[in-house]
């Protein structure tokens, strides 16, 4: 710029046309090889950016779709869990209420029993009580019936005189 001459007014310089037009050239000369190779690395660094963020995607993907198909194992195996821990919970209920269900069966069996042998018991009785009041009146007859014999062979034991035997 030590060829152009300054203007009076401003910051501007005067150059000549020609010198212009040379420089101009230069750099059209120069500068295209650099704009291509700088182009190049752009669009290689946008298309390994294009394919990193493509994999970044299926990375992603790939992690959900982990994610939640554990999420989906986790939940069924909590339902699994939970559902066996239910199952457990009724046959324990079950359990307990056919053991007070026995148990009460037995306790009325047992009241029953006790009822059934009282009553035999006391049937016993009443029938060992007849018999045994049937029995000590014909005992009672049998041994009227043996004093009678015994006294009407006394009395004919006295009526005869002795050695008439």
């Amino acid at each position: 710029m030590a060829e152009g001459r300054k203007l009076p007014m401003g910051g501007g310089v005067v150059i000549a046309r020609q010198r212009l037009l040379d420089l101009i050239d230069r750099m059209r000369v120069a500068l295209p090889a650099e704009v291509y190779e700088a182009s190049e690395v752009v669009q290689r660094s946008e298309a390994v950016i294009a394919q990193a963020h493509e994999e970044a995607g299926r990375i992603i993907a790939r992690a959900q779709a982990e994610v939640e198909e554990r999420l989906k194992e986790s939940a069924v195996v909590q339902a699994a869990e939970e559902r066996a821990r239910q199952v457990l919970q009724d046959a324990q209920e079950r359990a307990e209420e056919l053991a007070r269900d026995a148990e009460a069966q037995a306790r009325l069996r047992l009241d029953d029993a006790q009822e059934a042998a009282r009553q035999q018991m006391h049937e016993a009785d009443v029938y060992a009580l007849q018999t045994l009041r049937k029995l000590d009146e014909q005992l009672e007859q049998f041994l009227a019936t043996v004093r009678r014999g015994i006294e009407a062979l006394e009395q004919r034991a006295e009526a005869r005189p002795p050695g008439h035997g």
